[in-house]
């Protein structure tokens, strides 16, 4: 049995129910047998495979707060440091009820190698919990955030592991749980990124995922002979990510014609009306019913059936293992030449075939949606030096972080003779520069 394949069946072994983290580990190291079998004997030495897919360290810990009618609540909180080879951990804080450990390591896998794409002295993490933010006041979201940031402080620090926000962790769930690090450690430093602009944010936070998602997918087109401008983009989502690609797709020329949220889509065949979709869910924190209500040429549509529509280009942007095998089918037959992911694996291991097999440019979401964690990163450094750069800075550094992700898994594909497999490729170039600081470090 090859060292691939030993350690993927370890990994399912020690780790069992928990399918995400098994598809993560098992995409990523798949696609670097070409470097593995290269370097077999170094790497089955010094263990490199079992070191990279165990966790430096994990946490759960309970988490207890008091509703609005007086009873107690218990939620469960997690953090997993994953890799620290070339920097502080660095990742998102993901509220939402499908929240457990194999979904945190999951996502923690994966941003060891986006991160490192990123080109920025940072390592890979993630952390979260089950609870849910919908439907809860801002007392109650106040109450969880100050508990879940008690037991939290004692692991983080902006030299150490600096969390974000992630699905359901916005700037008011950063916000308190700051305020609450502040009070508890009694330092005033860049524990946390996604903060406001009147304590420490960074212009273009809020915006980066979306927009370095479509300064990716817009160098793919070029580099394949194709544009932005013209075509017509499907978008599944409604928050940040899908707000903000819409937005900036629409600046590079393309039409966007759906967004999507937990229980329906849209249809808009005139595009996505950017301003209105940030009133319903920003704003007014809505469904999308909101939206199909108050414009005339949007259909909405219960449950889901985004990838049905014809388009160009489609960008996943909700949660992950979103768009399946006959989803993959329906955009081939209906002529979609590239998919980027904008969310963390929404696109099915056997969809990712598929789509690949028949041609489509297809670029992972730990490269497409590294522009978020890029600019946390340069939070963090503006943080450091107790600066703010222009929005027109953080963007035009954004925008040039994204063109060499894309030119540098490119090139990493070409070295292993995949050219054109942005997946192999995104795998490949991240997991090299990490390796060479795990082999730097010695046995740790």
């Amino acid at each position: 049995m090859s060292y691939v394949d030993e350690v993927i069946d370890l990994v399912v072994k020690q780790n069992p129910a928990e399918p995400e983290f098994h598809q993560a580990v098992k995409e990523v190291l798949e696609s670097l047998r070409a470097v593995v079998e290269a370097n077999e004997e170094q790497y089955r030495k010094e263990a490199i495979l079992e070191r990279i897919v165990n966790p430096e360290r994990q946490f759960k810990f309970r988490v207890p707060w008091v509703d609005d009618k007086g009873n107690v609540q218990v939620n469960t909180g997690y953090r997993v440091q994953f890799n620290s080879a070339i920097g502080p951990y660095k990742g998102g804080l993901r509220l939402h009820p499908s929240v457990n450990l194999g979904i945190i390591k999951f996502l923690g896998f994966e941003q060891i190698f986006k991160n490192s794409l990123t080109g920025l002295p940072i390592g890979g993490g993630k952390g979260g919990s089950d609870f849910d933010p919908k439907g809860k006041s801002d007392r109650e979201i106040m109450a969880f955030c100050q508990s879940f940031m008690t037991e939290l402080c004692k692991y983080i620090g902006a030299d150490t592991d600096v969390p974000a926000g992630d699905i359901g962790t916005g700037a008011r769930e950063i916000g308190y749980m700051f305020g609450q690090y502040k009070r508890i450690r009694g330092v005033y430093e860049g524990v946390l990124t996604g903060k406001g602009l009147s304590y420490g944010g960074s212009l273009a936070r809020t915006e980066a995922t979306g927009y370095g998602l479509l300064y990716l997918t817009e160098e793919m087109l070029k580099c394949n002979g194709k544009d932005i401008k013209g075509a017509t983009v499907c978008v599944s989502g409604a928050g940040n990510v899908a707000i903000y690609a819409t937005q900036k797709a629409q600046e590079l020329g393309a039409k966007v014609v759906t967004v999507s949220d937990s229980t329906g889509w849209i249809y808009d065949s005139e595009g996505i009306d950017v301003e209105l979709l940030k009133e319903v869910k920003e704003v007014k924190r809505a469904r999308l019913t909101e939206y199909a209500a108050a414009r005339p040429s949007a259909e909405y549509h219960e449950g889901r059936g985004v990838w049905s529509i014809k388009c160009d280009v489609a960008l996943p942007c909700a949660t992950q293992n979103e768009l399946n095998l006959d989803d993959a089918k329906q955009l081939v037959a209906n002529g979609c030449y590239a998919v980027a992911e904008g969310a963390n694996m929404p696109t099915t291991m056997d969809a990712t075939e598929y789509l690949q097999k028949n041609g489509v440019l297809f670029a992972p979401g730990k490269a497409a949606n590294a522009g978020g964690v890029a600019t946390s990163a340069l939070e963090m450094s503006q943080n450091s030096e107790r600066l703010s750069w222009t929005f027109e800075e953080v963007d035009s550094k954004l925008k040039n972080i994204m063109v060499n992700i894309f030119h540098n898994l490119d090139d990493a594909a070409k070295r292993y003779n995949a050219e054109g497999n942005y997946v192999v490729g995104a795998n490949i170039a991240g997991f090299e520069k990490v390796v060479d600081a795990m082999l730097a470090q010695g046995v740790c």
